[in-house]
């Protein structure tokens, strides 16, 4: 033990660390507390117990003078012990800050970690008091000074957003242009070749995948195995540390901010995949590193008449209690620091439906979304709903308040389902193009409340998507058959790699057709890191646990001549969307009355021989082919200056039929005449030569094959 620091009453608020330049104020909440000590801990792992007395409001605070950045510390929270009541107060155990900035060290899953025997014969029996210092991660008091340099935020319009979800570590760990001390590091996500794929690319956005500070989980330890995705938080402050350049703790959070501003610098905004919904302590078997032994009632949610268990809405073990204010204001204290103090630009809520969860079912009304509406701060970020949990009507799509955008699984399902040749899915598949207005219209949203995605982190990557009926994750230790109907994959006829050149050609071709209609339909696109590529993971649809080559971006892979086109193609339809704001309306597509032709409406469904859909149409079985024709005249948004908003029509033709069919085009009384600029069955995505055809002229459309015209007579308006 050191000799005891002075300490100073300090303050209650706010919350964790927070260096003045002069010493450091601590305040940590706890209303089970009996008293608490705040434990600081030297580089040799010495610990120097400074109690804190002062209390206000169930918040234990104390100020250190001459204390500051880079100083490792922790707390001992003293109070009852009796699971049965859900109390888990135990001093023995080092617990880390819930609001510190960044940690250090790591958890060695050392039984000392744990509250009760974990030798016992009957799991979570008995009692374990060894100390758990030197086995457990230590928060460190960070500087929070830093130069923004005058960041300013993209704030990139909604309907001209286009996400690219991406995973720090393994968009860099094989970049040969990336210097290898910074591969899978926020400083290599900050490197001018990173930001210049992007901008090349043309996406506005970058989601990370999680970067608050994660566990590694004892299970994928003893398997030899990490967890990769992050979907396990408990520092909901931190950035991850094991993603920073720098091997010194108190510089991470300055890498951080370096590397968002990085981004700003080229107009591209940062989205954080955030997990509130539960924590890494996991269930009633799990470790003591935070709010277990903090104040167990106020963190998590138990079993009503069974407190020594867990409700678990999230799979994971446990429940974040979103009834209890303590609860909330740590989720919305995080949320306002990764805007204010990181700058980033939003949010996608993990398992958002269980935030909404204040008793059972799910409730747009609940507290948690009356706080993030009135916040000045958190209201205006891009927030995204995952809306489902494991609970009772855990799948929420649609029923999120206004200010929200939601993944789409709806949409994800109708494109797989339609492209793989389905039957009888037309009239969704005419619905999820247009933004969805059947899930979204009713509480006035818009269309880009739909974050549209074929394909992200769970699941296959496009190209296994089409490569692959069942999944193949022996090396995650789980059963390799997973079955179709999950999926919602098709193979084009061969599991796996093939050299059936057929195939490969088929195989490609449908990786076209599934970017087309993400690229050009109504709401919010997605696309999953390297897709715009055909990267593999080998039929693993589940690389939560692979940290390697597996998971990891293989860039090789652009050097090969077919994926380099294929990245040419992605490339060259993201540009027809960002130059074109028919495929980006504001407002959802109102159609027209049956029987008035296309001059009348904004949008048309016509079958292939160019008659408009009648409502047979729209029952038939067969439902595999249609077109649509987008009026860039009728469109009813202005721009930010008031003007109306103009642009050439377009003609979408999806043909997810077996064989070719011939379409015949509209616009006769129009005088039309029509340029193919995509077309899914020529290698490229389009045709080497210019094709033009008048309106009532017809085209072929090849089996399962996408095509897109656009109108370049009579011009529309004066800069066609």
């Amino acid at each position: 033990m050191r000799e005891n620091s002075e300490i100073w009453p300090g303050k209650p608020y706010p919350l964790g660390s927070t260096f003045d330049g002069s010493g450091t104020n601590f305040a940590l909440f706890s209303s089970a507390a009996q008293k608490v000590e705040l434990c600081l801990i030297d580089e040799d792992g010495q610990e120097e117990r400074v109690e804190l007395t002062e209390v206000h409001a169930h918040v234990w605070h104390g100020y250190l003078p001459e204390v500051g950045p880079g100083q490792r510390y922790g707390y001992r929270v003293h109070g009852a012990y009796d699971p049965d009541s859900g109390l888990r107060c135990d001093p023995s155990k080092l617990l880390v800050d819930p609001y510190a900035r960044v940690f250090d060290g790591d958890f060695d899953g050392h039984a000392s970690l744990y509250s009760y025997d974990i030798y016992a014969q009957d799991p979570g029996t008995g009692r374990n008091e060894e100390d758990s210092l030197g086995h457990t991660m230590t928060s460190v008091v960070i500087n929070p000074f830093f130069d923004w340099q005058g960041d300013k935020r993209p704030n990139t319009p909604v309907e001209e957003t286009v996400i690219y979800e991406a995973h720090v570590k393994g968009m860099t760990m094989t970049h040969p242009d990336i210097p290898e001390h910074l591969r899978g590091t926020y400083a290599g996500m900050a490197h001018p070749v990173m930001l210049n794929y992007f901008q090349e690319l043309g996406v506005t956005a970058v989601e990370l995948m999680p970067v608050h500070q994660f566990l590694q989980d004892d299970r994928l330890r003893e398997l030899g195995l990490r967890n990769y995705w992050g979907y396990n938080t408990f520092g909901f402050f931190a950035p991850h540390a094991d993603y920073a350049q720098s091997q010194r703790p108190d510089e991470v959070v300055a890498e951080f901010k370096s590397m968002v501003r990085a981004f700003h610098s080229v107009g591209i905004e940062v989205i954080l995949d955030v997990v509130y919904n539960h924590t890494a302590e996991g269930n009633h078997l799990g470790p003591t590193i935070a709010f277990r032994g903090i104040d167990n009632r106020a963190y998590y949610r138990v079993v009503e008449g069974d407190a020594a268990h867990y409700m678990d809405y999230t799979g994971t073990g446990n429940s974040l209690n979103v009834s209890h204010p303590h609860s909330l204001q740590l989720i919305m204290d995080s949320l306002r620091y990764w805007v204010t103090d990181m700058h980033v630009d939003g949010f996608r809520f993990d398992l958002a439906s269980t935030l909404a969860r204040e008793l059972d079912d799910v409730d747009k009304k609940a507290t948690f979304f009356d706080l993030i509406q009135q916040d000045p701060v958190v209201s205006q970020v891009k927030l995204i709903a995952e809306p489902w949990d494991v609970g009772h009507n855990g799948y929420q799509v649609g029923n999120f308040p206004p200010i929200w955008s939601e993944w789409n699984g709806k949409y994800r399902d109708t494109v797989r389902d339609f492209w793989r040749g389905e039957p009888a899915t037309l009239g969704e598949f005419a619905s999820r193009i247009t933004g969805s207005s059947d899930l979204y219209a009713n509480n006035g949203r818009r269309p880009t409340a739909s974050i549209n995605f074929i394909t992200a982190h769970d699941g296959f990557t496009l190209r296994d998507l089409v490569s692959f009926n069942e999944k193949h994750n022996a090396a995650n230790g789980e059963d390799n058959r997973d079955g179709e109907s999950h999926n919602r994959s098709w193979n084009c006829g061969v599991e796996g790699p093939t050299e059936d050149e057929d195939i490969r050609k088929l195989r490609r071709r449908q990786q076209r057709n599934f970017i087309t209609t993400l690229l050009l339909s109504q709401g919010t696109p997605m696309l999953a890191h390297g897709d715009e590529f055909g990267r593999t993971q080998n039929g693993n649809n589940n690389v939560y646990c692979q940290d390697n080559e597996l998971a990891w971006m293989d860039w090789s892979m652009l050097d090969l001549p077919k994926n380099a086109a294929f990245f040419g193609f992605v490339k060259r339809v993201l540009r027809i969307r960002h130059n074109h704001p028919v495929f980006r309306r504001q407002r959802f597509l109102a159609g027209g009355p049956l029987g008035s032709d296309v001059r009348d409406r904004d949008v048309a469904w016509m079958v292939p021989s160019g008659k408009l859909m009648t409502q047979d149409d729209w029952d038939h079985d067969f439902g595999r082919a249609l077109m649509v024709y987008l009026n860039g005249s009728a469109i009813t948004e202005s721009d930010a200056y008031g003007r109306p908003i103009k642009d050439d029509s377009f003609i979408l033709i999806f043909n997810a039929h077996h064989g070719e069919l011939e379409f015949t085009l509209p616009g006769r009384e129009l005088g039309a005449k029509w340029k193919l600029i995509v077309d899914t069955a020529d290698s490229g995505g389009y045709p080497e030569q210019e094709t033009f055809i008048s309106a009532g002229g017809t085209i072929t459309c090849k089996d399962r094959t996408t095509m897109v015209l656009r109108q370049v007579e009579p011009p529309q308006f004066e800069d066609s």
